[in-house]
């Protein structure tokens, strides 16, 4: 079983592995009720999905008629302003077949454009708000992608109190200096206020470049056992934070049984060791 902590300030004692439901976007029902019984032999307690990530909500609302009190339940969001916020989730709810989720979240929120526009007057945070006064949500978040992010969520987080942020972590990753400095000043500012910090990234080998795509990734994976079981217990190996799940169902099990054998992080000579046998890459590039 994987261990579990609180995420954040929200009282919930969350599967350190988070479920990245963006790997049920392209499945079946069938093959989305087979992760289910995946995901409850590690005990994971914790869906994030997205209204962007395909079919993914319409695959969890059967799985909510008897499940939805073992789950705490995310998702999110990418549109910008008030209405269409409001009516995105108003589906996403539809969709999952639930009357509220525990986390909404504006996602990929980088673009400084977007940004201005979600929390101005007359964007998402005003709906982020009310939906949460409505008792549509119980608590609110930003994501990001890319090299800026952390220093986004900083601002995010300057211009309201969140209860969570999720960016990119892993090894090659907090190898770039200047990404390691804003993620470690977002992390001291989420730990004194006690927002939870969820990953991706967790088990990136390279972009796919020219290759024809494999998984249902938007990255190559790792996929030997013990590449992940690294790159997984490297991230683990900071307490302060969540990971977020492959997004390709045949590659779950693998991660979810690297993070319930988790005991302590690898050295730096092992990751950099792996580096170069598995040639590991950043994914992004700014």
């Amino acid at each position: 079983m994987i261990a579990t902590q609180l995420f954040g300030r929200t009282g919930h004692q969350s599967t350190r592995a988070l479920f990245g439901a963006a790997s049920l976007g392209r499945v079946t029902q069938d093959e989305a009720d087979r992760t289910l019984e995946v995901l409850l032999a590690h005990g994971v307690n914790h869906i994030d999905t997205a209204a962007s990530y395909g079919d993914a909500e319409l695959r969890i609302g059967p799985w909510m008629r008897e499940h939805r009190k073992n789950f705490f339940l995310a998702t999110k969001t990418e549109k910008r302003t008030y209405q269409e916020a409001k009516e995105e989730l108003h589906r996403s709810l539809e969709r999952m077949k639930v009357d509220s989720v525990d986390l909404w979240q504006m996602h990929v929120l980088v673009k400084p454009e977007e940004w201005e526009i979600a929390m101005g007057a007359g964007g998402a945070l005003e709906a982020f708000i009310e939906a949460r006064e409505q008792k549509l949500v119980r608590f609110l978040g930003v994501t990001g992608h890319g090299m800026m992010t952390p220093n986004i969520h900083f601002h995010s987080l300057e211009r309201f109190d969140f209860d969570s942020v999720l960016l990119p972590y892993n090894f090659v990753l907090m190898q770039d200096p200047e990404y390691k400095s804003s993620f470690d000043r977002l992390l001291a500012v989420c730990q004194e206020r006690n927002v939870a910090v969820q990953t991706i990234k967790t088990i990136c080998r390279c972009p796919w470049g020219d290759r024809v795509p494999t998984r249902a990734t938007w990255y190559e994976p790792l996929e030997d056992q013990d590449a992940i079981d690294h790159a997984v217990h490297w991230a683990l190996g900071n307490p302060q934070v969540f990971i977020n799940t492959v997004g390709d169902i045949h590659v779950l099990p693998k991660v979810l049984d690297a993070a319930s054998r988790f005991e302590t992080r690898p050295a730096d000579e092992t990751m950099l060791n792996d580096v170069e046998i598995y040639d590991i890459a950043s994914l992004f590039t700014e």
